[in-house]
This record gives C-alpha cells, sequence and structure tokens, in this order.
C-alpha cells in the first residue's frame, strides 16, 4: 500500500518537528509554555486556513469521559505547531502534516492536560491502558475505533521521535499531551504522555 501526500510530508518533516511538539502547547493557568530552542522551520502552510480534505472531525475516549471536536493545526513560520488556547483546554486538535487517521501511518492527536486554572481534555490520558478504545469520527463519515497498545511518560528532553512519528506499515494513532511535574519557572510540564493505538476496525 502506497503512503498518501500527507504521510509522506509527515515522514519529511517528522525529525525537524517532532522535538518542537514535544516541548510546546502544554502551558498551565492560562500561560502558555515557551516555545522549544529550535531552528525554525518555515512552512508554507497557513495556520489558519481550513482544511478542505479529508480529515479527522472528533475523538472520543469512553474510558476518561473525553470527547472533543477536532480543529487542524499545522507549522507556523517559527517552527512551531500551533495548538489550541490554553483559554479552551478542551479543545483537541489533529496535527495535519500527519496522516488522516485510519490511513496508513502515524496520525497525531494533541490535548492539553489543563489550562486556565481547569482540567484539559486529555487530564486523564495517563489513566488509559492496553485494550482502551479511542474513537475517531472523520469528515467522509466514517468512524474508527482505534485499540490502545501501549502509554509512555516520557521527559520532554528525551521525546521518543523515531517511536511517535516514525513511519509504520499500518495505520496508527498518537494521542499526546503533558504530564509529571510542573515546572513554575518553566510554565511547562516537564513529561508528555503518549499513548500509541493501533486501528481496530
Amino acid at each position: 500500500m502506497k503512503l498518501t501526500e500527507t504521510a509522506k510530508a509527515a515522514a519529511g518533516t517528522a525529525t525537524a518537528l517532532a522535538l518542537v511538539l514535544a516541548l510546546t502547547g502544554c502551558g498551565s493557568s492560562g500561560t502558555p509554555a515557551p516555545a522549544a530552542a529550535a531552528k525554525p522551520v518555515p512552512s508554507s502552510v497557513p495556520v489558519t486556513k481550513p482544511f478542505k480534505g479529508l480529515r479527522p472531525t472528533a475523538v472520543t475516549i469512553p474510558k476518561i469521559g473525553a470527547h472533543s471536536s477536532l480543529v487542524s493545526v499545522a507549522v507556523n513560520l517559527q517552527g512551531q505547531i500551533s495548538v489550541p488556547s490554553v483559554k479552551t483546554p478542551m479543545q483537541a486538535a489533529w496535527y495535519r502534516l500527519s496522516p488522516v487517521p485510519g490511513e496508513v501511518g502515524p496520525a497525531v492527536v494533541l490535548g492539553h492536560v489543563d489550562g486556565d486554572k481547569k482540567p484539559g481534555i486529555f487530564y486523564h490520558l495517563k489513566d488509559l491502558a492496553p485494550g482502551d478504545e479511542v474513537d475517531i469520527d472523520r469528515s467522509d463519515g466514517k468512524k474508527l475505533k482505534f485499540t490502545v497498545d501501549h502509554v509512555t511518560q516520557v521527559p520532554k528532553d528525551q521525546f521518543p521521535q523515531d517511536a511517535v512519528y516514525g513511519n509504520s506499515s499500518k495505520p496508527e494513532l498518537r494521542l499526546i499531551t503533558c504530564g509529571g511535574v510542573f515546572d513554575h519557572a518553566e510554565h511547562s510540564y516537564e513529561d508528555n504522555i503518549v499513548v500509541y493505538a493501533n486501528l481496530a476496525s
């Protein structure tokens, strides 16, 4: 099976962008996290332009009572992935330079653990376990079920880029949020929670 153009784009930009995603977008109490000290990666994809192609529209995780529509996000000219505002911590997002969920490769969905002094959409993401269900709705009307394979908590400076963004031979899903200890000096959590899931149906 051939990779889609979206998947090819993701493969080509994964290494450059993985660290940026790992280190941004996890502010708390309404304070955005500082940008990663990474070289800017220019992008011709406007972050705010509506995505008109096939895309995921919602994510639901029954075990933790999480449900959100999905906005599509990309990379700005500073090389940072644009994430939903911490003032709307219950909004999840699909990184649109990753594959569409259900297509070959690792689709990436991210959300806040908290924000604006409130729990975020992925506040309980760390509580998922192998076998738990993650449901994705798509713009073509398909409803896909993914099954959690494993959950990891890793320091942000040891973010597993290859495991998260590397090519795969089947449809997979990655859910990412922040976790661990909150560093008040840096206004950011020290770790990332990453959920790895495989397409079940």
